[in-house]
């Protein structure tokens, strides 16, 4: 069969060079199954959002109508399909199709563009047309990331161009603090949302070294088997903001004191910007997953770097009390962590050892 004639296969050229031509054929096909998975995903979500739009025809009071549908939607799609359906999602998906109504034409029509659905929602941040059609078109033709262009979009870059007599410096300042974010080949593969859209597990174990699962799994034994109250909930759990993903090591609920505690994990020192994070993470859990009946979210930054930065709890501000006086009753001390994370450091590196002896 003539794979350059053959619409099934990816077309090639052959060399000489089989290793060449096998990795010719792989990225190619990568690159296919990119292109089909973000089209599809992009315009399901102007469809839904095209949807939407249409319920405004109906001519009920729009404000109280509006917001009614889509909490209804997101409840009922949720219990459907899983993930990917918030309130914000379907929000975005609306934001989508007003922003660009004739990007398909019609609901059956075709689209062709550079851009993941992910760069679109970075591109629903910038409510000015002009601005958001400029970070557009520079990413398409840049081949910004998603990461890269919220960098920009964040940083006021196209203002600070507009103001810039001299371009060139301000041009090469981003190209050169956008290098990481332009490098990662894996970027399509590791996007949550494209895993959740094609049904797959978002877990994101496979950003984590071998020692920070070691710790992890271990610790998740270890909080089990305090026998405080603590019941397991999630492992890698998916936080989602407007302009990231995060993902939080550990979270259990303690049936004792009513609340969720959240773990994670840093390789190196703490830092007040881990500490800032975990306040994040408190606040969205406690906005999203607690109830009138819950007592507010804990926080617990553990340290496998340093013994003195072993362990930092977070709680919001005006909570301090009650973390002082019940909290610590149930949470394991910092003590009994820095021993349970060095014991498994030492455990993690007499394993290492022992491969390399039989290697």
């Amino acid at each position: 069969m003539d794979a350059a004639n053959t619409n099934a296969m990816v077309k090639y050229v052959k060399t000489d060079d089989i290793l060449g031509d096998m990795q010719s054929i792989i990225n190619a096909s990568q690159n296919a199954a990119y292109q089909a998975v973000n089209l599809a995903l992009i315009r399901r979500n102007w469809l839904l959002g095209y949807r939407i739009a249409e319920e405004e025809l109906k001519g009920e009071e729009r404000a109280e109508y509006g917001a009614g549908i889509i909490k209804k939607l997101s409840k009922e799609l949720t219990a459907i399909y899983g993930h990917g359906f918030t309130k914000s999602n379907l929000y975005s998906f609306y934001a989508f199709y007003k922003a660009y109504p004739q990007i398909f034409q019609t609901p059956s029509g075709k689209f062709d563009s550079g851009l993941s659905w992910s760069h679109y929602a970075a591109l629903l941040q910038v409510k000015d047309e002009t601005a958001r059609n400029w970070y557009a078109s520079e990413a398409m033709s840049q081949c910004w990331s998603v990461k890269t262009l919220q960098r920009n979009i964040s940083s006021q870059y196209y203002y600070r161009l507009l103001k810039s007599q001299v371009k060139e410096p301000v041009v090469n300042e981003m190209v050169e603090l956008t290098v990481s974010t332009q490098a990662d080949k894996l970027e399509f593969i590791k996007n949550p949302v494209i895993a959740e859209f094609l049904g797959m597990s978002t877990d994101g174990s496979f950003t984590e070294t071998e020692l920070e699962k070691s710790i992890i799994s271990n610790l998740q034994k270890f909080l089990m088997e305090l026998g405080k109250g603590y019941a397991f909930v999630a492992r890698q759990q998916r936080i989602h903001t407007e302009k990231e993903d995060y993902y939080i090591d550990l979270v259990f609920y303690n049936y004792i004191l009513k609340c969720f505690v959240l773990i994670d994990l840093k390789t190196n020192k703490i830092t007040h910007q881990d500490v800032g994070q975990m306040d994040m993470y408190i606040r969205m859990y406690d906005e999203l997953k607690r109830s009138e009946d819950d007592n507010p979210t804990i926080g617990i930054v553990l340290c496998s770097d340093t013994d003195e930065d072993i362990a930092r709890y977070s709680v919001l501000h005006g909570n301090e009390q009650l973390f002082a006086s019940k909290y610590k009753l149930y949470l394991p001390t910092e003590e009994e962590l820095r021993a349970e994370i060095e014991t498994q450091k030492a455990m993690f590196y007499l394993q290492q050892n022992e491969k390399k002896d039989e290697e």
